[in-house]
């Protein structure tokens, strides 16, 4: 009689075990997207390719950084160096390292950056941009805009990566807007980079590294003048200010990653420069932390 209440006891329990097993499955799968505390945003300046393996200031500034802040459960690049008509998010498992350059040393072109993606988190940010249709990509991966950086910053390429692209279609206003809806994102253990250059003219780049302009001088300071104001709605309206930046700023691709990042500052938020320097007469490295 004994066996037989045990094995009933047993039966009346394995739909309960089901729905644990299942619950259980359901919170590892969630269990990355939990409330932290607010994660910091970041602009960083990319500048040359080479940064990515070269031991110098700015490498050296990024991997510091990478120590300084709490190790993110993903990381959500916005690169100068993806410009689609649309928007769209990286959502693949394991996303490529694309090696969109040319003229550069063997050893940059070996470097690989074997960080996962997230799909599931793919999915909650396409869910949560309603500025835009944001469609799942498949086929990019992580450009050098992204993973020249993050190569210093977490070379074990331990966390999971992903990026959002820039619709070349719209307005300054318009990618600015988008931006804060990514706002939620912080709160879930995720850190924001936007990754370009203040200062961008490769038109007009001092090869021998012995002059800087002063016209890039001068658009540096003032965009860093701005960003201190919190006067971001100049910053959006860069074209009306007057010819040091439009200089600075040809096009557009590698200034709206900074406009990304500062869409995301609180008013209570307080911010820090770091690898505040121009090369290359016409480049500025310039980075941001924002928290």
């Amino acid at each position: 009689m004994t066996n037989r209440r045990d094995f009933i006891r047993t039966l009346s329990l394995l739909p309960l075990t089901g729905v644990a097993m299942k619950l259980n499955t359901l919170t590892k799968m969630t269990e990355h997207f939990a409330d932290t505390p607010p994660m910091p945003v970041l602009f960083l300046g990319h500048g040359n390719p080479m940064n990515a393996i070269e031991d110098n200031e700015f490498s050296q500034g990024w991997a510091a950084m990478g120590k300084t802040i709490t190790k993110p459960k993903a990381i959500l690049c916005i690169s100068a160096h993806w410009e689609t008509s649309g928007t769209f998010i990286t959502a693949m498992d394991k996303p490529q390292t694309i090696h969109d350059f040319g003229g550069f040393p063997q050893a940059l072109f070996d470097v690989q950056y074997p960080a996962k993606g997230n799909v599931e988190l793919a999915k909650e940010t396409q869910s949560g941009i309603k500025k835009a249709a944001v469609g799942l990509n498949y086929d990019w991966g992580l450009d050098h805009g992204c993973w020249s950086v993050l190569n210093r910053m977490y070379p074990n390429a331990d966390v999971p990566v992903l990026q959002l692209s820039l619709d070349y279609n719209q307005t300054a206003q318009w990618h600015y807007e988008l931006a804060k809806e990514l706002a939620f994102l912080r709160k879930k253990g995720v850190l924001i980079i936007g990754s370009g250059n203040i200062v961008h003219n490769l038109g007009l780049v001092n090869w021998k590294d012995d002059q800087t302009f002063d016209w890039a001088v001068e658009a540096n300071a003032t965009v860093k003048k701005l960003i201190t104001a919190n006067d971001f709605k100049s910053l959006i309206e860069y074209s009306k200010l007057g010819k040091s930046l439009q200089l600075a700023v040809p096009t557009p691709e590698h200034y709206l990653p900074l406009l990304y990042s500062l869409a995301l500052k609180t008013d209570s938020e307080t911010l820090s420069y770091f690898n505040d320097k121009l090369v290359m007469g016409s480049i500025s490295m310039t980075s941001v932390k924002i928290g």
